[in-house]
């Protein structure tokens, strides 16, 4: 693996048409990160992205939109499917991605009633299953518990830590200079992959919060020395 993260890298969102990662586009396009937003159809992609792009028009986001094959030919990718087709998604992609960082952002999250609650899919995380549909790849799970409207509000900063799972230290490193990137954003690593279902079940703590107090949660964390 080797990806250089200056300004420039392209990163490809597959599924990217939904507000997670649209999301993060914006914010990452907004920072030097050129984005092309992915989706099943190249018209889908094609159109979102032409609308990101209109509503920040005094950003220039160099944004473009086509299909998931497209996307995956980007330096770094980034899964923002719904969980339950993200292994799907990357199996069509396998052999494009290969060798890539592969970011998923996906949660396994089902409201019963008032309450959120997780789900454990196949190996225990979303990020475990698509490791294991692309063991060419290098899986980071990241970005799952930042809210999406903050994360694609150009007017206003992101306050949040950003927990970071992987079992390659090379992908960790490469999402974490992706985080440092955002104002008001600390990567932390967070460990291994196994990890991260231990953060999907975080993230069904916060949207509980986010609909008992009306709000948008986002953690920091106390005690972590600043790098």
């Amino acid at each position: 693996m080797d990806v250089q993260l200056s300004n420039g890298a392209t990163i490809g969102y597959l599924g990217g048409t939904g507000p997670a990662g649209s999301a993060l586009a914006v914010r990452l396009a907004s920072v030097g990160f050129p984005a092309v937003i992915g989706s099943r159809t190249t018209e889908r992609g094609e159109q979102v992205a032409a609308e990101l792009v209109a509503r920040w028009p005094s950003h220039a986001l160099p944004i473009t939109g086509g299909d998931n094959r497209l996307a995956a030919r980007c330096d770094v990718i980034v899964l923002a499917t719904p969980w339950d087709s993200a292994a799907t998604t990357v199996n069509e992609v396998a052999d494009d991605i290969a060798g890539k960082v592969v970011i998923t952002m996906a949660n396994a999250l089902v409201r019963v009633g008032k309450e959120f609650q997780p789900l454990i899919p196949p190996r225990g995380s979303i990020a475990a299953h698509v490791q294991a549909a692309i063991p060419r790849s290098y899986v980071v799970a990241a970005f799952q518990h930042l809210p999406a409207n903050e994360l694609g509000n150009l007017d206003h900063g992101v306050d949040s830590d950003v927990l970071i799972c992987s079992d390659d230290p090379r992908a960790t490193a490469v999402t974490m200079t992706l985080v440092e990137r955002i104002a008001g954003c600390r990567p932390l690593n967070a460990g291994l992959l196994s990890n991260a279902l231990a953060i999907k079940a975080l993230t069904a703590v916060l949207l509980q919060l986010n609909v008992r107090y009306k709000t948008r949660v986002a953690p920091r964390f106390t005690g972590i020395p600043e790098r």
